[in-house]
């Protein structure tokens, strides 16, 4: 029997609204935020989001796991990293995590790249560019994921490092977060805010490939209970092009 897709299931009785917020009388609906900017709310179910929140869990570990970024100028991220598939530092890639310790970044997993592809299908047509097929050089190959506590920001910045021009797709798990979406000319206005929650999927490609891009803040204590995760992960799936 073919398995119902996440966003054609009925609410889930089970996960409660976050404290203090009372339940929402419409379900969320998907949306185009921009021109190729797609909004899916709720897009990973509770069991898949705790299978990604397991691999996040075992990829952050060293060797080549989670650490700091710090910027040319010193400054440290205050949302930690950890890379699959190439490893990103500012501004490039290598195969070693050239700013941690050295080791090999871990491979991209098969199924992570088909997530990829199954995500911008999902979005629609709204992303405009069509998603590699399974087996494709040009199939997704890298995975940013970054792990915010209740503290942590990331200003605004445009994912610039790929020769490819395929979208961008980004997963949320945990506690959810006002992300700001704004144009590819400037970090200045127009920007856009939307409340990304656990489980939502945002795709940008396109004419916003390159938009500007940030997470001004952190809704600490709102991530799904039963998940058991304090804080925010972003997974971010992108198609190098390098090679």
């Amino acid at each position: 029997m073919e398995r119902p897709h996440p966003r054609d299931l009925p609410p889930d009785p089970d996960r409660a609204p976050p404290p203090g917020q009372p339940a929402e009388l419409f379900p969320r609906e998907r949306a185009e935020i921009a021109p190729g900017a797609v909004h899916v709310p709720d897009w990973l179910d509770p069991e898949r989001q705790l299978a990604l929140l397991t691999a996040c869990r075992a990829w952050a570990r060293p060797p080549a796991g989670l650490r700091t970024v710090r910027l040319p100028g010193g400054a440290a991220m205050t949302a930690r990293q950890v890379c699959l598939g190439l490893h990103w530092y500012p501004y490039g890639y290598a195969r070693t995590a050239v700013d941690g310790d050295g080791e090999p970044v871990k491979p991209m997993p098969g199924w992570l790249a088909e997530l990829g592809r199954e995500a911008v299908a999902a979005a629609g047509a709204g992303a405009v560019v069509a998603p590699p097929e399974p087996g494709d050089p040009a199939a997704y190959d890298i995975a940013l994921i970054n792990f915010y506590d209740a503290d942590a920001r990331m200003g605004m910045h445009r994912d610039a490092e790929e020769r490819s021009p395929a979208p961008v797709v980004s997963l949320s798990l945990g506690d959810s977060c006002v992300f700001r979406f704004g144009n590819t000319v400037s970090r200045a206005r127009p920007y856009r805010d939307v409340e990304l929650r656990s489980g939502d999927l945002f795709v940008f490609g396109g004419p916003a490939r390159r938009a500007f891009h940030s997470v001004p803040k952190v809704l600490p204590g709102t991530a799904p209970p039963a998940l058991g995760l304090t804080g925010r992960l972003n997974i971010t799936l992108r198609v190098s092009g390098l090679g």
